[in-house]
């Protein structure tokens, strides 16, 4: 059995994209005549893309049926991930790090499966994983921990050697409550405050700029 496992949650987390993700229902429904408010924003950050849009159609009135949604939001995402992501600051270099010091990583996201491949791709993330999982893989939701523990399996750890880095807390409840080892990085308020990721994880960084691989590894017990 390895030492210690990582998996990286993606969006907010390894790559920059949480405001597409939470502008473009905003955008969606603007185009369409329609405010959403702040809670409306609150509510669908914790719920899966089909729940998002069932929400969005039934609460706001948005498009002609839940499925109708969807696709209008995954033709705009798709996009995005192919053209326009980029990684974190000190991300891909904090990966590298941890491959080259003998570390199994993988990635476990909520984006759908072709766009996380894609984003994995295009950011430069998919030679140093072990595997890449998406929820939709799985038909679960980050509230819930198949996903870590499918990502998991492939790495060769169990729970309390594995560390998991999220940017939201309601997956760091999760994973706390599953007994991961966990590591917040902080990307906006919708998805947790400073004081909220503060309050769940082992630790709390700003930047992966600010975390230094050998000392992340030293504490980790690897």
């Amino acid at each position: 059995m390895n030492d210690i496992g990582v998996i990286f949650d993606c969006d907010g987390t390894l790559v920059d994209s949480m405001g597409a993700w939470h502008e473009v229902d905003r955008t969606l429904a603007a185009e369409a005549g329609i405010t959403l408010t702040e809670a409306d924003a609150e509510a669908i950050t914790t719920m899966s893309l089909p729940e998002a849009s069932a929400y969005l159609h039934e609460q706001c009135g948005l498009g002609e049926s839940n499925e109708a949604v969807l696709e209008m939001i995954f033709d705009r995402m798709r996009a995005f991930y192919a053209n326009e992501v980029e990684a974190r600051p000190g991300a891909l270099a904090f990966v590298q790090a941890l491959h080259e010091r003998g570390v199994p990583m993988a990635v476990a996201s909520s984006t759908p499966a072709d766009m996380l491949a894609t984003c994995v791709e295009r950011c430069g993330f998919a030679p140093y994983m072990k595997t890449v999982v998406s929820v939709d893989d799985l038909q679960t939701s980050k509230r819930e921990p198949a996903v870590y523990d499918h990502a998991r399996s492939f790495l060769g750890t169990d729970r309390a050697h594995t560390w998991a880095f999220e940017d939201a807390a309601y997956a760091l409840d999760t994973l706390c409550a599953a007994g991961y080892r966990t590591g917040a990085i902080y990307d906006n308020d919708i998805s947790g405050t400073r004081d909220q990721l503060f309050e769940r994880a082992d630790f709390l960084i700003a930047s992966w700029e600010d975390l230094d691989p050998d000392i992340f590894l030293a504490k980790a017990g690897a």
